[in-house]
């Protein structure tokens, strides 16, 4: 696109010297290429991956997305005619709390001898207190009494290290950071406010790197089986933003060669 060239002002004294026409001519023509000129460029800012063939990556920052399901035009809430599904009690619940009567409400008799004739129950449905567990491993040491040399016992595989954490809370570090998409700091402040426990963010680092490379054997196997398929078709792009900057994974399938 050529850049714009603003109109000397010999141009214009001669179009002033010619006439009225001239002036009228020459207006026109500058105005007529300033505004197919804008045109172009408010044609080209508009399309987007909905009104062109580009791709969602294009689209940046501003992306906007909207939902293809249709208003049903129904209430929120429960339908007229749906039944209901209320929360019901259980057969055998997982601990019992009795509460005992010491006297009576009306004359203050003391009733602790007397017979129970019976139970009023009621059942709360409550997550429990959960707190990091720390378990210690010892392995024995022995001394041989022929050899006088000495035999420390095995520790399990996975405990490598004099402190370390166990895979289930590391599996937990992954699936918050990596599978939710939540950030470090607040990941730090989930198991914080859930275990009453502080992991450092070092900690979530070095356990999706761990994830990453048990599952690297995986992804390896699977590009070796791409290298003998077609040409991919790219099915889906989908946006996420790590640092404000706006990443794409991009979705393909690849057809085996027959």
């Amino acid at each position: 696109m050529e850049p714009i060239r603003l109109l000397s002002g010999d141009e214009i004294s001669a179009a002033y010297e010619q006439g009225k026409e001239a002036v009228i001519r020459l207006f026109h023509e500058t105005l007529g290429k300033l505004a197919e000129r804008i045109q172009r460029l408010e044609d080209l800012i508009a399309k987007n991956s909905g009104n062109s063939s580009k791709p969602p990556s294009s689209d940046g920052l501003t992306k906007k997305t909207r939902s293809l399901r249709e208003p049903s035009g129904k209430k929120s809430g429960g339908q007229l005619g749906h039944k209901g599904h209320t929360l019901k009690a259980v057969a055998k619940p997982d601990q019992v709390e009795l509460h005992r009567v010491k006297e009576c409400k009306h004359c203050h008799a003391s009733l602790e001898k007397v017979a129970v004739q019976g139970h009023e129950k009621r059942q709360v449905f409550e997550v429990p207190q959960v707190r990091v567990q720390v378990t210690e491993h010892q392995a024995e040491i022995k001394e041989c009494p022929i050899c006088r040399q000495k035999t420390v016992a095995e520790f399990p595989d996975l405990i490598r290290q004099p402190v370390q954490y166990g895979s289930g809370l590391k599996a937990q570090l992954v699936y918050f950071n990596q599978y939710q998409f939540v950030p470090l700091e607040r990941t730090v402040e989930i198991i914080e406010a859930l275990y009453g426990h502080t992991v450092s963010e070092a900690a979530i680092v070095e356990a999706c790197t761990q994830a990453a490379q048990q599952v690297e054997p995986i992804n390896q196997a699977a590009k070796e089986e791409l290298k003998v398929t077609e040409e991919p078709v790219c099915f889906d792009e989908t946006g996420g933003r790590i640092v404000s900057k706006l990443w794409w994974l991009h979705v393909e399938i690849k057809k085996t060669v027959e």
